[in-house]
């Protein structure tokens, strides 16, 4: 056990801990005076331990030596172990993975994740029978269930005159026909016309349809006038009880009646209310509302509430406002990136000082570090369909597709790292290379200096290869930091 201490500080302590684990590891196993081996850590981490917790002796459990300790070591000595999972037994890694996810009393939530990336690894796919498909064979090889007919379409022969599908305006002599695809010269093309056969295309067409959300059927004069009625009322804040009776009126408009919920709080215009008002609403419009997707109501909440506030902010937000925001935000994680954060760090001219002071406290009080550390490296590195957002069409051209850079984007990096958020390193890299193509432009800016200088120190471990390109970099400023940089790079 005391071989391992060292290793286990580091799964402690350290901010890159599969970077210098895999760097320990490989040292020691080399070492001739105490050779180390990688089963034997596996032993140690899997070794039974009587878990006498509970206060009564008759629940006694025997745990993994993995499962005592914190949760935090637990899930960084599984990232690791996935990292390094081709150094391991395979075997013994899924063993391990298995027992943890099969185990699921007290597990913490990224425990659980790690432990099933860890699986997802080791496990093994058998694609052989792929390779045993031809033109000629491959229908020798599809099972039988795959050949059969559905039940509801076996009779489909011998009722040539009723619909093919009742659901569809189709007779079975038009399905045969080819006049379904008139006007295209194959069923593929007609296919591949509508998304159904264009690869990658129909995704990107899927995901259009989930941020674009509009409705293009007009809404029935009885919807309108209720919708009319709601907005006077959205304007006026008389009491808090008459605005929760407000949001339930809303809510049960948006959903009990054949209309796109999206397309009525576009016309409700919530945003427009008083900041009282939106803080009573946004966390109404959710009560009750368990059954519906986790994302996608509190995201369109969001988005036509909160947002639209946010993206015209220009003084600082009121308390009422950002309270409700911080603590909506911690129910609804993953609504909270998509149709506010996101959107607003996208802005087309680009972020403030105080709508970067909101982000940060959303960020500080509402989100896990790890999964900051993931919406950093969406915004740096992710494709362009990975950064749209949930937002309602009267917004969108407030918002670009790409990030604009201001010394308000720059401190709200700072602030992040402050907050001990540890980026990955495909982000470093991102903004290694922003930081030399922009160094010109913000020569004499102090609030990109002081991101530089926390950038470079709380980084240090990932940019000793990028040294001479940062170096490079802030040889072209001048701020009353550029000397205290450079002497820290200097120090790599």
């Amino acid at each position: 056990m005391e071989a391992w201490v060292p290793l286990f500080n580091i799964f402690l302590n350290s901010p890159t801990p599969e970077t210098e684990a895999s760097l320990w590891l490989q040292q020691s196993s080399s070492s001739s005076s105490a050779p180390i081996t990688t089963t034997s850590f596996l032993s140690l981490l899997a070794e039974p331990i009587i878990n006498n917790s509970s206060t009564n002796s008759m629940c006694d459990r025997r745990v993994m030596f993995l499962q005592t300790l914190p949760f935090l070591v637990q899930s960084r000595i599984l990232s690791f172990l996935g990292f390094e999972h081709q150094r391991f037994c395979k075997r013994d890694l899924s063993k391990l993975a298995r027992t943890l996810l099969t185990d699921t009393e007290g597990i913490d939530f990224w425990v659980k994740r790690a432990a099933r990336n860890l699986l997802d690894k080791v496990s093994d796919s058998n694609y052989q029978w792929i390779s045993g498909l031809s033109l000629d064979s491959g229908e020798e090889r599809v099972d039988e269930e795959f050949r059969s007919i559905p039940d509801c379409l076996k009779d489909a022969d011998s009722s040539a005159n009723e619909l093919f599908l009742p659901w569809l305006p189709l007779s079975h002599d038009t399905l045969n026909s080819r006049e379904l695809f008139a006007g295209y010269e194959s069923p593929e093309d007609f296919l591949s016309q509508v998304g159904e056969g264009s690869g990658d295309n129909s995704k990107d067409v899927v995901e259009e349809m989930e941020i674009d959300l509009v409705m293009v059927a007009p809404l029935d004069e009885e919807i309108q006038n209720m919708a009319a009625s709601l907005k006077e009322r959205i304007m006026t804040f008389e009491y808090s009880s008459k605005t929760v009776e407000l949001a339930n009126e809303i809510r049960r408009l948006s959903f009990e009646r054949e209309a796109d919920p999206f397309v009525i709080l576009g016309m409700l215009e919530p945003w427009k209310a008083d900041d009282e008002t939106a803080s009573i609403l946004v966390f109404h419009l959710s009560n009750g509302r368990e059954e519906e997707e986790e994302i996608a109501w509190p995201s369109k909440v969001l988005c036509s509430i909160m947002l639209p506030k946010m993206l015209v902010l220009e003084e600082p937000a009121s308390r009422v406002l950002v309270i409700s925001m911080v603590e909506y935000c911690k129910l609804h994680q993953r609504a909270a990136e998509c149709a506010l954060l996101l959107p607003l760090i996208m802005k087309k001219s680009g972020i403030n000082n105080h709508m970067c002071d909101v982000i940060t406290r959303i960020i500080k009080e509402s989100l896990h570090p790890a999964h900051v550390s993931a919406f950093c490296r969406k915004l740096l590195c992710g494709e362009e369909v990975e950064k749209r957002s949930i937002i309602l069409p009267c917004h969108q051209c407030l918002v670009s597709s790409q990030l604009v850079w201001t010394e308000s984007l720059f401190n709200l990096f700072q602030n992040i790292l402050n907050h001990n958020v540890q980026l990955t390193q495909d982000s470093v890299d991102q903004l290694v290379l922003l930081i030399r193509e922009l160094a010109p432009s913000f020569s004499k800016s102090l609030k990109f200096g002081n991101f530089l200088l926390c950038f470079i120190t709380r980084c240090s471990l990932l940019l000793k290869l990028h040294k001479l390109s940062l170096v490079e970099a802030v040889a072209k400023t001048n701020t009353l930091v550029t000397k205290s940089i450079l002497s820290k790079l200097a120090s790599f």
